[in-house]
C-alpha cells in the first residue's frame, strides 16, 4: 500500500520540540562523555513485535537536527506490515548523533507504528462489510497530522481534523440550541457550500428528527446493534450513518454488519498499544 508521506514541515516542529525537551541545558553528556567525537556507528531500527510501518520520516528528521550527514536506510516502507524480528531502516554515520537521536526517534516511530497496527486490527475486523475504520480527535496534543496519518497507513480513513473543517453537532449543542432539528437548521444556515453537517444522535426518535432536516451525515452515539439495524432501514442509503461510542475488536464486526458506513474508534489513537521497536548496533 503506498501512502502519501506527511510534509517534512509537520513533523519537523514536533521532532525539534522533543530533541529540546531531550537534549536540556548540556546536550546528551552521556554521549559526550563516552563516544569519541569522530565515532562511526551502523545501527538497525528493528521491529521486536510485528506490526504495521508508520513514521519513518521520523528517523531521517531527528538525524537530520543533529547530523545531516548520517546516512539512513529504509529497508521498509510506511503502510507495510511486517513480521517481529524486521529490520524497518538501518542508520549510518556519527555515534554521538545516532545514540543521541535513538529516544526521540523510537518514541515518535514505536508510537505512530502503534496506531498504524491497532487500525489495521479494526480494519481487518470489518473485511467485506463496506464499513470504513474512522478516527477521531481523541489525540495527542500537538501530534494530531501525525497520528491521523498513522490511521491511514493502517488503511484507516481520517475523520475531521480540527473544530473548523466540518460541523459536528453533539449532545451539549443540541441542548444548547433546544432540539436536533433547530441545531441542525442553524448549521445549514450558516455553513459554505464545501462544509458538511454531521448531527449526533441517541435514539431513533432523534434519528427520525434528524431525518426530516437533511444533514449529510448522522452519528448513532452508543446505539445497540439492534438500533443500528433499525437506523440503516429507517435512512435507506440517503445519509451517510456512523457508528460510534462502545467500539472495540469484540465489537466492530458486529456494528459493521448492520449496514452502517463508517464507524469511529477513538482508541485508535488514544489507546493504541506502541509497537516496541528497538535500535540495535551492527557489528562490524
Amino acid at each position: 500500500m503506498t501512502i502519501e508521506p506527511l510534509p517534512d514541515l509537520l513533523i519537523q516542529p514536533v521532532v525539534r520540540a522533543a530533541l529540546v525537551e531531550d537534549l536540556g541545558r548540556a546536550g546528551d553528556i552521556t554521549a559526550q562523555a563516552c563516544v569519541p567525537a569522530d565515532a562511526p556507528l551502523v545501527a538497525d531500527f528493528v521491529a521486536r513485535r510485528g506490526g504495521v510501518v508508520a513514521g519513518l520520516a521520523a528517523i531521517r528528521l531527528t538525524l537530520a537536527e543533529l547530523d545531516p550527514s548520517v546516512r539512513i536506510d529504509d529497508l521498509t516502507a510506511d503502510g507495510q506490515a511486517v513480521p517481529a524480528g524486521t529490520t524497518l531502516a538501518r542508520v549510518s554515520g556519527s555515534a554521538r548523533a545516532i545514540l543521541t537521536a535513538e529516544r526521540t526517534a523510537l518514541n515518535l516511530l514505536g508510537r505512530l507504528c502503534g496506531i498504524a497496527t491497532l487500525t489495521q486490527d479494526f480494519v481487518d475486523a470489518v473485511a467485506g462489510t463496506g464499513a470504513k475504520i474512522t478516527d477521531t480527535r481523541k489525540t495527542t496534543p500537538g501530534l494530531r497530522a501525525m497520528e491521523k496519518y498513522a490511521v491511514r497507513c493502517g488503511g484507516g480513513v481520517n475523520h475531521r481534523f480540527g473544530l473548523d473543517d466540518a460541523i459536528l453537532i453533539k449532545d451539549n449543542h443540541v441542548a444548547a440550541c433546544g432540539s436536533v432539528g433547530e441545531a441542525i437548521r442553524r448549521a445549514k444556515a450558516f455553513a459554505g457550500h464545501l462544509v458538511k453537517v454531521e448531527v449526533e444522535v441517541d435514539s431513533l426518535l432523534q434519528l427520525q428528527e434528524a431525518l426530516a432536516h437533511d444533514p449529510d451525515v448522522i452519528m448513532l452515539d452508543n446505539f445497540t446493534v439492534e438500533d443500528m439495524r433499525e437506523a440503516v432501514k429507517l435512512v435507506d442509503g440517503r445519509i451517510t450513518l456512523e457508528a460510534s461510542g462502545g467500539v472495540t475488536l469484540d465489537t466492530v464486526q458486529a456494528f459493521a454488519d448492520t449496514g452502517v458506513d463508517v464507524i469511529s474508534v477513538g482508541a485508535l489513537t488514544h489507546s493504541a498499544k506502541v509497537l516496541d521497536i528497538g535500535l540495535d548496533a551492527v557489528e562490524g
